[in-house]
């Protein structure tokens, strides 16, 4: 493996982050803190207890898990797509670099910033709410496979994009209400039993679940059905990223 191509592509990445700092880690942290206030304070109050957890403490994970989603998603998509949009992927094709490490190095990058910010996230969210992680090893588990997988979706985005406006519209249209819809902000027990069903169709379901689950042993699905469904999700789009490169598809047109 060129783990010297590997090194530029991910430390190159990683300077974008520092080059917009207010973008990619400010403004992701003030949001929070403004879903800390609206949700604590207005729901919270009338809400007292999710599970004999506390509702402020109740949405930590969901908040997460939603900032995570959607960095991850944002961040591979536009990390790829912009060296298609410039022509530099061209390059990048020729030069003796693999599409292996070529994934790993811009998913490796995406998964990275969003790993961090979720754990800013975590850091600010015991200045509002007391946190205790019951199952650390388990909540780093979930924060990586979940970053790395949707940070796959986000470069099959990036790929599958041909203008700036379809970058913002799975995101957007998709991810988003996927995770409000998803229990990010409630037990899916408080719904009607018919809901409760039809929610288990959104797959987002289980990543809330399970990593709810290592912060305080509660969850909407056995944690095991959450990793399984994890990991299937990281199967399929790694099927479809060698797809994408087998074919050449939107690569070499």
């Amino acid at each position: 493996m060129n783990l010297h191509a590997v090194r530029a592509i991910y430390r190159f990445e990683m300077a974008r982050t520092r080059r917009t700092l207010l973008q990619s880690i400010v403004s992701p942290v003030i949001s929070t803190s403004l879903y800390f206030v609206v949700f604590g304070a207005a729901i919270g109050s009338r809400i007292q207890q999710v599970g004999g957890v506390s509702y402020g403490s109740f949405i930590v994970p969901g908040l997460i898990m939603l900032t995570l989603l959607t960095q991850s998603v944002s961040n591979a998509s536009f990390g790829i797509y912009f060296p298609r949009f410039t022509g530099t992927i061209y390059e990048l094709l020729s030069a003796p670099v693999s599409y292996l490490e070529i994934v790993l190095s811009y998913v490796g990058a995406a998964a990275t910033k969003a790993i961090m910010l979720g754990l800013i996230i975590l850091g600010t969210a015991r200045l509002f709410v007391p946190l205790h992680i019951l199952h650390p090893l388990w909540m780093i588990l979930f924060l990586v496979l979940t970053a790395v997988t949707f940070s796959l979706l986000g470069f099959i985005i990036g790929i599958w994009a041909d203008g700036f406006e379809k970058l913002t519209l799975v995101p957007l249209l998709v991810v988003t209400p996927l995770t409000f819809l998803g229990g990010s902000f409630y037990s899916i027990d408080m719904l009607p039993p018919v809901w409760q069903k039809v929610t288990l169709v959104n797959p987002v379901v289980y990543l809330v679940s399970g990593f709810r689950w290592s912060f305080y042993g509660i969850a909407d699905v056995s944690v095991w059905v959450s990793l399984v469904m994890t990991l299937a999700f990281l199967a399929i789009f790694l099927a479809m990223v060698a797809w994408i490169f087998r074919t050449g598809y939107r690569l070499k047109s």
